[in-house]
Formats: structure tokens, sequence, C-alpha cells
């Protein structure tokens, strides 16, 4: 019997209505939970706040199940994660900030989200008044000789997302750096309470907005998986299709924004010319560049026309004419491989700890991609390699870009030689009188989205939690750059190009 199955046996209230189980347990069975996740026989997938209650979804990666535990919180308290598995810390942090669920032996005591400006405290939850002078914010401290810190942001000076970094350095040698994120918190959860389905799938769309075909695809498939609806098959083509367009369009600004931050502004050109490419056929062809608001649960909202066949095929033929030598460029240019081997090695070990996914992930090792190992359409019916490298630096996270745009090229040509006809979209069923859930992990261009949803009997969202990658990738940063120097930080960054809206919730 596997761990997860053991949980769920000891367990009451089994739901499997998800696809996967969700079980009832207690304070014995939260702890064993916890003790499997610190001794690496568990990955943790996400962990959320409820009315007096927190969920943990589980994954067992040789096993390839799931399983979402439940613990009541009468008295909105229960045992740490944290405590016996580190990834867990932030969650944590965050579930309190906006429920009021105090994990019980946490490790770090400070707020996440919360930054002083709601005007109250636990939105969620209680919603007491806040104090009217909240204590400043304590960046951990770091001890040695000749030591300086460097506060950068949250205001940057290129057009991204806000976030504080605190480097502490000897000289230009990084000793630690530590992030400090929630300056986009939009209040997506409290959004998404009471709102209809449709609703629901554009507000998942805003999430993070250069993963807006993601978010969409794992909302509507937890709804979908709720309701038991049946979703025709020409739809889970359109889905992939926009997931591999929006896989293109980021992997080419990533490899020509890295370049660019090595001072190579030629490869940031041309990789910048490739993308616009991409968001203008996505553009003609889903009427929008990032392709938002096409997904919904039941299908997809647009089809795609004959016009749009041929300027995908015109594309696929551009990008195989130009990216080859984008990437000789790139692997010939001394000066660049410089700035880049060897620069911002994260250890396998913290990866899997982590259960990174991804291209950070999988550039240490970890073979991991929920297109491949927890299947869904139409990637069942597709022919794909799960590029996987084992150095760890900025390097292979750029070659692992590389690789994952060449398997996109293909699944494109793949999709648009075997779409099948038919229907784009199906009536939803209707809920009945019952409550019901749903739960979906899908594959975005940074790595598996988790989203679980419960629908209540008039069909509108009771609760929904959406868990972004860069949850589990953040971390990870503060570890890469250490030990490097202060200026190879924007190479690190922008090879991991972590959302900053994603994890802000």
């Amino acid at each position: 019997m596997s761990v997860i199955q053991s949980l769920i046996a000891n367990g009451r209230n089994v739901s499997r209505r998800a696809p996967w189980p969700r079980v009832e347990t207690d304070v014995t069975g939260w702890g064993a939970a916890a003790d499997a996740l610190g001794a690496g026989r568990l990955s943790l997938l996400g962990l959320w706040g409820d009315k007096a209650s927190v969920h943990m979804a589980l994954g067992d990666d040789e096993a390839g199940s799931i399983a979402v535990l439940s613990l009541d919180c009468p008295d909105d308290r229960y045992p740490s994660v944290s405590r016996h598995h580190p990834p867990a810390l932030r969650f944590e942090r965050s579930l309190r900030d906006l429920w009021g669920i105090h994990p019980a032996g946490l490790p770090d005591e400070r707020p996440w989200l919360d930054h002083d400006r709601w005007g109250l405290k636990f939105p969620l939850g209680a919603r007491i008044p806040a104090p009217a002078d909240g204590a400043p914010y304590s960046f951990l401290p770091a001890e040695g000789e000749s030591l300086h810190q460097i506060p950068v942001g949250p205001v940057h000076a290129g057009i991204i997302e806000p976030g504080h970094f605190r480097f502490t350095a000897n000289g230009e040698t990084v000793v630690r750096l530590e992030e400090r994120l929630g300056y986009t918190h939009k209040g997506n959860e409290g959004l998404m309470a009471g709102a209809d389905l449709l609703t629901g799938a554009r507000l998942a769309g805003r999430v993070s907005g250069d993963s807006t075909v993601a978010y969409a695809i794992a909302f509507s498939r937890s709804a979908e998986a709720a309701l038991g609806a049946n979703v025709p098959p020409r739809a889970h083509w359109l889905r992939g299709l926009m997931s591999e367009l929006e896989r293109l369009a980021n992997h080419f600004g990533d490899i020509g924004a890295i370049c660019n931050d090595a001072s190579f502004a030629i490869l940031h050109a041309h990789c910048g010319i490739l993308r616009e490419r991409v968001l203008r056929a996505a553009d003609i062809c889903f009427g929008h560049r990032l392709m938002r608001d096409v997904v919904m649960p039941g299908g997809v909202a647009r089809d795609l026309s004959q016009d749009g066949i041929k300027v995908l095929k015109t594309l696929i033929a551009e990008i195989a004419r130009r990216f080859p030598a984008i990437v000789r460029l790139y692997d010939d240019t001394a000066s660049l491989q410089d700035r880049t081997v060897g620069t911002g090695k994260v250890s396998s070990a913290l990866v899997r700890q982590y259960a990174a996914g991804g291209y950070v992930g999988r550039s240490a090792g970890r073979n991991f991609d929920a297109r491949r190992d927890h299947v869904y359409p139409p990637y069942d019916q597709l022919r794909f390699t799960v590029p996987v490298l084992e150095e760890a630096d900025v390097n292979a996270r750029v070659w692992l870009r590389i690789r994952e745009i060449e398997q996109s090229v293909s699944l494109v040509e793949q999709i648009l030689h075997g779409m099948p006809a038919g229907p784009i979209a199906a009536e939803l069923p209707d809920a009945g009188e019952t409550v019901v859930e749903g739960m979906a992990l899908i594959e975005g261009f940074r790595g598996d989205i988790l989203a679980w949803l419960r629908i209540d009997s008039n069909r509108q969202i009771e609760r929904c939690h959406l868990r972004d990658p860069s949850w589990f990738q953040w971390p990870l940063l503060e570890a890469a750059i250490e030990g490097n120097i202060v200026a190879d930080f924007p190479l690190c960054n922008k090879s991991f190009n972590c959302s900053y809206s994603g994890q802000d919730l």
C-alpha cells in the first residue's frame, strides 16, 4: 500500500469527485502526512484554507497518485506542516494572513501577503479591524564580517511586476537573498466566491497574465470534473493548441531576456521577433494576443478557421527557418556562455524537496510533466518528449526552453494535422441538489498549475484555490543566487522567471 493509499484508508468521508479523492483526517493523520513530506515520500502540491478547515494536496510521483487531506480547525489552529517540510512555509503564512487560521509551531511568524494595507485582518475569515500601526517587516539577519545589505525594489527599472529583494553581500558575493512579495495581491480567492463559472474562468485567466490559457484550462477542467461534463474532442485539441502557443511565446521571450541581461542584445531582438510572430498569430486565430477568455468550462468560445490554420503553418515554417540559427549563435558565443554556464546552480535535492516543476525542475533532473504524468486531452493522443537536464544552472534553463520549443513546434504540427471536427463546447450538467468538488493539475509554461474548486447547488463557486508553480520556485531562486555575484542576479532571476502575480493570489 502506498503512502497516499494509507492516508486515504485512515481518513473518513472520502470524496472521489476530483478526479482524485479528498478525505477528512484528524491531527494524527495530518501529522503522518507532514512526516511523509519531510521524509521525501510525498510531494506537496498545495496547501490552502477554508471555513474553519485546511486542505493539503499531496502527490506520490512514483505511484502517480494524488489526494487531498482536510483537517477541521474548530479553534482556528492546526499543526504546522512547515515544521517538517519547509516548502509549506509560505503557504501557511499566506493561509494565516487570509483566513486567520494559525499553524501551531510555525517556524516563521512574519506575515506574507498582509502588508498592513488592507484596513483589516483575515479578510476571508473573521475580518477584524487592523491595528493602526503595524509592525515593520523584519528581514532575516546574516552574521559575519564585512557584510552589507542591498535593498532592491519593490519598484524596478523595467516594466515588470513589483517585488522586494534584500541582498546580504560580502563585497560582490551574495551571502543571502531574501524575497518579500505580495505587492500584487488582488484578492483572487475572495473575488471567486459567489461568482458563476464563466466569471470564474475569466478571473482564473487573470491570476498571471502570461499564463492566461493555462489557468483557464486548469479552472475549466476542475469545473468539468466536479460536474461530470463531457467536453467535445475538438475543444480539447484547441485548448492544447493554445497552450503550446502560450508556451512558445513565453519561452522565446525568456531566452531573449536572459541573453539581454548578459548584455547580448542581438539575441533579445531575434527572440523578440519570434515572440511577436506567435502573439500576432494567436490574435488572428483566437481574437486576442494572449488568447484571453477563450477557454471556458465546457469547451472553448472560439473555433480555428482555415485562415487561422494557414497563419499557424506559416508561423511554424518561420520558426523552423529562424530558430536554429538563434540556437547556434547562443551556443557559439563564448562571452555569453561565460555568463550562463555554472551561474545560479540550484541543488537537485532542493528541487526534489520543493517538487519544483517546469524548466526549473527539469533542468535539475526532476523528470515531471503533468501533460505526461497526469495525462489529459489532447496529450493522450500526441507524441512528445519531456526534455530533462542535470546541470541546474542558467545555461541548463536556457537549453531546457530550447528543447521545449522544439517539442511545442512538433505538437502544434500534430494538432493542426490531426484535430477532429465537431462542436467546440457542450452544456454543463446541473450540480443537482448537492455541493460538488473538482480538481485539476495541468502543465503551464512555468510548470504544473493546480486548481481546486467547490460548486454549490446553484452552480456558483463556493470556494476556489489556484496554485501557481512559482510557489515552489521562488524559494529556490534564493538558494540559487547564494555564492554568486550581485551582477548575476538578473540572469538568475530571469532564468527562473517566477510569477509575482501568480504567487501573490
